[in-house]
């Protein structure tokens, strides 16, 4: 059976819109669903217990982590390692994104009800 350079083609195509299907999918979780402002006072919270979110803006665990907090991650406090290597390495940091709380280094993405728990920062 000869294959048509038209179905080639075809196929092709087809392959690439759904590549790119995906890839928009997944860059942009989180990132609509999440109404503006509905974790300010629990981003504010975690900020005002000390905690940091040590990341790198290259990582995909780091803006999923962001995209959990939607418009409220700007009140996290948050040291980006690419450009703060020595604030990351006096952390103990070896991984991203790497939370600390209480001193102690909670490595991975952190579910919201995880930093509540472990906080007491009421998530809202």
């Amino acid at each position: 059976m000869q294959i048509k350079i038209k179905h080639v083609y075809i196929g092709l195509i087809i392959l690439v819109a759904v590549a790119l299907v995906s890839l928009a999918g997944l860059s942009l979780t989180g990132y609509f669903s999440i109404p503006a402002g509905k974790y300010d006072n629990f981003a504010k919270c975690l900020s005002q217990k000390g905690v940091v979110m040590y990341g790198a803006e290259w990582c995909t665990h780091c803006k999923n982590q962001k995209a959990m907090f939607g418009d409220s991650f700007k009140y996290v406090t948050y040291v980006e390692c690419t450009t703060s290597e020595a604030a990351c390495t006096a952390a103990g940091v070896s991984g991203y994104p790497t939370w600390i709380i209480n001193g102690k280094a909670y490595p991975g993405e952190q579910t919201l009800q995880s930093l509540s728990t472990l906080t007491g920062c009421p998530l809202q």
